[in-house]
C-alpha cells in the first residue's frame, strides 16, 4: 500500500501557519536586534565623548612617616571645573590617607603637586576618582 499524503499542495492555499510565525519572529528579532544596537552605540558614545576630564597620577614621593607627595596630571575642557580624590595606602593595603584636589583654572591641563597628610607612613599613593562639577 502507498503512504498517504498528509500535507497540503504547495502554492495551493497560501502560506502555512508555520511560515506566517517565522516571518513574525525574523521581525521580531530584527526589531530588537536593532534596539540593543542602538543602546549600545549610545552608551559608547557616551563614555567616550561625554567625558570631559581624564586625570593620572604621574608619581609620589613618601616625604616622612605623616605626608606624601602626589604629582598629579588632569587633563580637561578649558572650562571644566571639578575635583579629585588621592589616597596614600601602607603595605597591607590600609589607607593611611586622603585628599581631595579641586581644579578651577580655565586651562586644558593642570599639574600640580599634592600633599596627603597620613596617620602612619604610606608605601604608595593613588587616584580614587575625579569628578567634574
Amino acid at each position: 500500500m502507498a503512504a498517504a499524503r498528509e500535507q497540503l499542495p504547495q502554492g495551493r492555499y497560501g502560506r502555512s501557519a508555520d511560515e506566517r510565525a517565522d516571518r513574525k519572529l525574523k521581525i521580531v528579532g530584527a526589531v530588537l536586534g536593532a534596539v540593543l544596537l542602538s543602546v549600545v552605540g549610545w552608551i559608547g558614545y557616551d563614555y567616550v565623548g561625554g567625558r570631559s576630564l581624564s586625570a593620572q597620577v604621574i608619581k609620589f614621593k613618601v616625604v616622612s612617616d605623616t605626608s606624601v607627595e602626589v604629582h598629579l596630571e588632569v587633563v580637561k575642557d578649558k572650562d571644566a571645573k571639578g575635583t579629585c580624590t588621592l589616597r596614600a595606602q601602607r603595605t597591607s593595603g590600609d589607607d593611611v590617607g586622603r585628599a581631595d584636589f579641586r581644579f578651577d583654572e580655565s586651562v586644558k591641563q593642570v599639574d600640580k603637586v599634592v600633599t596627603i597628610t597620613t596617620t602612619s607612613r604610606a608605601t604608595a599613593a593613588d587616584l580614587v576618582s575625579c569628578q567634574s562639577d
